[in-house]
């Protein structure tokens, strides 16, 4: 593999850690990159991030790039992929290739057909599908000129719901006349909280057990704020099956690692909460690859680095939660500063962190030296830093020298914050030292992205890896 070839697969893996916020064109010149360039390895890797990824805008634009390729095994992964995302996102992948790809093949319609003729052909299958994204389904039908069966035109075009679907038990749920007859319309349909929500006259704590049984573990932690201003968590036994929906989510494949810590934050949570949520997060983690490598996570803690810490903090909370071995944390300006928790949960961390502030000049150097002293042996070592340093001892002077005294020579990971460089990373390559460098553009989803490529023994096991991830075939041609 040539530098040119391994730069941009690198490239590509690093554009996995940003989360789009659904401007799908802010990643779509990467993807558009690679796939004319190595439509071999682009196809793999959707394939592989369909399995390990956590982002959904980047599923969409792999599953849109498929679907319009030229490569008959691309649409026909690019069609069974398809199948599995919810209507919202089915949209948002037809919107993608019309605007950005200027192209919708046959075959791509034909995906979408047979989405919607399959939950045609389920009621109540359909009937989710159609509450949760109504809008979204009537613009699958609009812009494809897909004409829907009769039910599917009564529930969404005529707003005339026949008796028996779930449209028409949110009517009854509308004018129910007391909680019991609510919350009773709530369990006996399955309705969805944010549906429900909007359509009860009172929420009574009957109403609000009710909404909870019919709410999904990753459901609960989305709404927590909302339960909260409902005095949800006041109530003993409506507390409980929260606490039951949040151990669940340990195990949910569907729950997002770090949507827990987004929900903590939005809703202040009280701190046994907040305990369960950082559970959900370390259980989800784990599930993305243990760590079997010694690490080192070196944190720049100079002028304007405050992102950094806050960064460096996130990733040690990750990290420490699925690492089968030893664990060095330092954060720095021009001197080392040796950070331990008492617990591996974000909290721990957060208290470890708590007296450090951004300030100073920057020896990105110092935390490797400390390390050298102690012999303090690391396979990898992660930065979190612009790259910008100023004082000696600079990094790859006191990298050198760690790897001669300590005969070993880690890999090295930036993460790169604020208005970084690239000073470090080409002297190191340079020296021909593995170097793999990572661009964190504010977003906090994107962290546990990092565990899978920090799990793996070298870079060219995980290519392999991905190359060696079979695409999805087409089942009914």
């Amino acid at each position: 593999m040539n530098n040119t070839e391994r730069d941009l697969r690198l490239e590509m893996l690093n554009s996995l850690l940003t989360t789009p916020h659904r401007k799908l064109e802010d990643v779509a010149e990467i993807h558009k990159t690679i796939i004319e360039l190595d439509p071999l390895f682009y196809g793999h890797l959707a394939a592989w991030y369909g399995k390990n990824g956590d982002v959904r805008d980047h599923k969409e634009v792999f599953t849109g790039n498929l679907l319009a390729s030229a490569l008959t095994e691309h649409r026909d992964a690019g069609f069974m992929m398809l199948q599995e995302f919810p209507p919202y996102q089915v949209a948002r992948i037809v919107d993608f290739m019309k605007q950005h790809r200027n192209k919708m093949p046959r075959s791509a319609r034909t995906a979408v057909r047979r989405y919607l003729r399959h939950r045609e052909a389920k009621p109540e299958f359909f009937d989710r599908a159609a509450l949760r994204g109504r809008k979204a389904m009537k613009h699958l039908y609009a812009t494809l000129h897909i004409k829907p069966n009769p039910r599917a035109d009564a529930i969404l075009f005529k707003d005339t719901p026949p008796v028996g679907s779930l449209a028409y038990a949110v009517k009854v749920l509308a004018k129910a006349d007391t909680p019991a007859d609510q919350a009773r319309a709530i369990v006996e349909n399955k309705i969805p909280y944010t549906i429900a929500i909007g359509a009860v006259t009172q929420v009574t704590p009957v109403v609000l057990v009710a909404l909870i049984n019919a709410m999904s573990p990753q459901e609960v932690i989305n709404n927590l704020k909302s339960l909260k201003e409902r005095g949800a968590l006041e109530n003993p036994d409506v507390k409980v099956l929260i606490d039951e929906k949040l151990e669940a989510a340990k195990s949910d494949k569907r729950v997002s690692a770090l949507k827990g810590k987004v929900a903590a934050e939005a809703a202040g949570l009280d701190a046994e909460t907040t305990a369960k949520l950082e559970q959900v997060m370390d259980a989800q983690v784990k599930q993305k690859g243990s760590i079997k490598k010694s690490t080192a996570l070196l944190v720049d803690k100079s002028s304007s680095m405050d992102a950094a810490l806050e960064v460096g903090k996130q990733i040690a909370a990750l990290i420490s939660g699925v690492t089968e071995a030893d664990l060095f944390v330092y954060a720095f300006d021009t001197m080392p500063y040796p950070i331990t928790a008492s617990g591996k949960n974000l909290s721990d961390w957060d208290k470890a962190f708590q007296h450090l502030h951004a300030g100073g000049a920057t020896s990105i150097g110092c935390p490797v030296e400390a390390m050298r002293l102690r012999k303090q042996v690391a396979e990898q070592i992660i930065l979190v830093t612009d790259e910008g340093e100023n004082t000696a001892p600079y990094f790859n002077a006191a990298f050198a020298a760690y790897c001669k005294e300590l005969k070993v020579q880690p890999s090295v990971v930036i993460v790169k914050v604020g208005y970084a460089y690239d000073m470090l990373e080409r002297k190191l390559q340079q020296d021909q030292v593995q170097v793999d460098t990572f661009t964190f553009s504010g977003d906090y989803y994107s962290l546990p992205n990092l565990i899978p490529l920090l799990s793996r023994p070298s870079r060219l096991e995980l290519l392999m890896e991905i190359l060696e991830t079979p695409l999805p075939v087409r089942n009914d041609k």
